[in-house]
């Protein structure tokens, strides 16, 4: 699949099948994440692989927009880690920029995938780091479900021209 391609056509996936997703492929959503861009190249992100079913079926009782953790066979918990930034509160930019990437080589790979937001709501943060053990040092962002699609949904074009400016905040683009 083409890079744009990816982009346009990519959708959130909330319904999964219950075929496995391979060890292997998990490796290459990860590899992926972790190609992304990053302030001062600290690469402040953690990720934990969610496989174990009563981990998945517990994750709605504390993050109440992750319902389909309950049919994935699989979700990637995104952390940072703020004892590895370079630069002070980047890591946020930088542990998105690795859940886009996620997402978007889980849609190349034919898998469906959904970002549930968890930074900055504290409740979901606590919720996380008593379930996952997670130290104060390490955040989580997001959490993504995945699996292979069992919904088809429809492309859409986001596109929205009243949305650019030119030069200056005010000034339409042409």
């Amino acid at each position: 699949m083409e890079t744009l391609e990816a982009i346009h056509t990519r959708q959130s996936i909330r319904k999964y099948t219950d075929r496995p997703v391979p060890r292997e492929l998990v490796t290459e959503l990860l590899r992926a994440a972790m190609s992304a861009p990053s302030a001062v190249n600290a690469q402040p992100w953690i990720f934990i692989v969610i496989d174990d079913r009563k981990l998945l079926d517990e994750i709605p009782t504390f993050s109440p927009f992750a319902g389909m953790c309950r049919e994935a066979p699989l979700a990637i918990l995104v952390c940072g880690d703020i004892t590895l930034e370079k630069a002070p509160g980047y890591w946020v930019q930088d542990c998105s920029a690795a859940t886009q990437n996620l997402l978007l080589a889980a849609h190349d790979a034919g898998l469906g995938a959904v970002w549930t937001g968890i930074y900055p709501m504290k409740d979901r943060i606590e919720g996380f780091r008593k379930n996952f053990d997670l130290p104060e040092n390490v955040i989580p962002l997001a959490l993504v479900p995945v699996g292979y699609p069992d919904q088809k949904p429809g492309s859409q074009d986001r596109f929205d021209k009243t949305k650019i400016y030119r030069n200056k905040y005010g000034q339409r683009r042409e």
